[in-house]
């Protein structure tokens, strides 16, 4: 599978970014996957709910089904965080992976940079990051698109994964 990264720091606007790259890419004909990292805990269940309720148990995964969608929720009790790595192999084939975060994993990536947000820029310091996308005008070594150029974008990282 092709793999692309979009990251930067909190708040930037790589979710917002990763939206509209997803809806773009597919509008053009080709599947994406999306993975996200969150720093923090999180939960797609519901207290109360049948699936929540066989998890608090003790189940170590937890399979929800229906005629629309599928969602296989793992607890790691205590386990180490998978790597991105093991997390694409549960995948199903696309033709893109796009990824949120992983900021120190080796594929490559996009920036996203907005100055309001007061953090430095990562790429200068990390050549998988292969362009920025920004709501300012910056002197890079690398392509800067404007950070509302979805085409633009998403024209560069298709070229770079060569689709």
């Amino acid at each position: 599978m092709r793999l692309y990264g979009v990251t930067g720091w909190k708040n930037a606007g790589k979710t917002g970014l990763m939206e509209r790259l997803v809806a773009e890419i597919t509008g053009r004909g080709f599947s994406v996957s999306t993975v996200k990292h969150a720093h923090h805990t999180f939960d797609v269940d519901h207290p109360g709910k049948d699936s929540h309720r066989h998890r608090v148990a003790g189940a170590r995964e937890v399979l929800l089904a229906s005629r629309n969608r599928f969602a296989l929720m793992h607890e790691l009790r205590e386990a180490a965080e998978p790597t991105l790595e093991v997390l694409l192999q549960k995948l199903s084939p696309v033709d893109l992976v796009l990824i949120e975060g992983y900021k120190r994993d080796r594929h490559p990536k996009i920036e996203v940079f907005r100055a309001e947000t007061g953090h430095a820029l990562i790429a200068p310091d990390d050549p998988t990051i292969r362009a920025v996308a920004s709501d300012v005008a910056l002197d890079l070594d690398r392509p800067v698109f404007d950070l509302n150029d979805t085409v633009g974008i998403a024209d560069f990282i298709l070229a770079e994964v060569a689709l």
